[in-house]
């Protein structure tokens, strides 16, 4: 379930691993936690994901902001908080 994944980042900046590289990540809520912005960006490289989450009384929908739905899931299924946070 990604709301779960999206939810396992906590909220402000934190770091995780992602194919083998470390990327910092910030997370904003909005709206009482009904609309969810999450930017991480590959630290020491040219890599980001961008993505906003809406949830709706009648649904839940993930809008990736300029890159495929397909890299915003894989990489909500693969992160791993680092240790540190």
């Amino acid at each position: 379930m990604l709301l779960e994944k999206i939810k396992n980042i906590p909220i402000g900046y934190s770091e995780v691993n992602y194919k083998d590289k470390t990327y910092g990540v910030t997370r904003n809520d909005f709206n009482n936690g009904k609309s969810i912005k999450i930017y991480a960006e590959e630290l020491g490289g040219s890599d980001f994901i961008s993505l906003n989450y809406y949830i709706t009384n009648n649904n839940e929908l993930l809008k990736p902001c300029e890159m495929s739905e397909q890299k915003v899931i894989h990489f909500l299924n693969n992160y791993m908080l680092s240790h540190e946070n």
